[in-house]
């Protein structure tokens, strides 16, 4: 399904990887994509591959996310807000630094909380999509912190959706529960063996796959869409039984261990 023309999409995160990827579809469907990132040279860079408009934006700054909302309301009507920025650290959550978990915190959870009121504030009607992970419904050890960040967005997209319906206003929320991604953010950790659980289940995902089941919930809003789907039915399998899970996903990091890239 094309945009309506004039249409705007805005992307936080943008400059590179999976940000990037969902910007040029959705420049395809014919919206005029504000690529925002914390990296100002990235985002212009990807505004010129889709013909957009780039801006430098610190999601972890409310004011920010107003600003990016004011200028694309300038470009035209507002249909399509995705919050895909947001960082990892892994290892023991009572050994990582307090600057690292204050990071995640505050890009992963509050940057969505931001730019979703910024997006409802700037929109008629359209729909928000937020970028969780599947770690938002299974324990990860070695990614705690990562986990409860993207366990927050997923709570707090049911409940704003719920606010939304309430309120009766035309714009849908989706979050998109992805598993592991192949690309920056997990090569930036493979040498961790904290990370085993992100390569425990074979090839990861690619960035091409995850941009186009985001840009899909443009067309058909889903309020929650794991990635593979098959992944998130055997964890809601699992988890009246924690006595099973736990050990079980512990066997499964150490399979991670023996998976990740040769050199990690």
């Amino acid at each position: 399904m094309s945009a309506t023309p004039g249409t705007v999409a805005v992307v936080t995160g943008a400059g590179r990887g999976l940000g990037r990827k969902i910007a040029e579809r959705l420049a395809r469907k014919g919206h005029h994509v504000i690529a925002t990132d914390i990296d100002e040279g990235a985002a212009h860079v990807t505004a010129a591959v889709v013909d957009g408009t780039g801006v430098k934006h610190d999601v972890r700054d409310p004011d920010s996310h107003r600003a990016v909302a004011r200028l694309a309301a300038e470009r035209g009507p507002i249909a399509v807000w995705v919050n895909n920025a947001g960082v990892l650290a892994v290892g023991d959550a009572w050994a990582m630094d307090d600057a690292s978990v204050r990071r995640q915190v505050e890009v992963n959870l509050l940057g969505v909380i931001w730019g979703c009121n910024a997006a409802i504030g700037g929109m008629t009607e359209g729909t928000i999509i937020n970028i969780a992970s599947m770690s938002a419904i299974s324990p990860t050890p070695g990614l705690a912190v990562y986990g409860a960040t993207k366990h927050g967005v997923l709570g707090f997209s049911l409940s704003l959706a719920s606010e939304l319906r309430q309120a009766k206003r035309p714009i849908t929320v989706s979050a998109l529960l992805p598993a592991a991604i192949r690309g920056e953010m997990t090569d930036a950790v493979a040498h961790d063996a904290s990370a085993s659980l992100l390569f425990s289940n074979g090839p990861l995902l690619s960035l091409d796959e995850v941009s186009e089941a985001a840009v899909e919930l443009v067309a058909r809003p889903k309020l929650v869409r794991t990635l593979p789907s098959y992944r998130a039915a055997v964890i809601h399998l699992l988890r009246p039984f924690p006595a099973i899970g736990l050990p079980l996903i512990e066997q499964i990091a150490r399979l991670g261990r023996k998976r990740r890239p040769a050199g990690s």
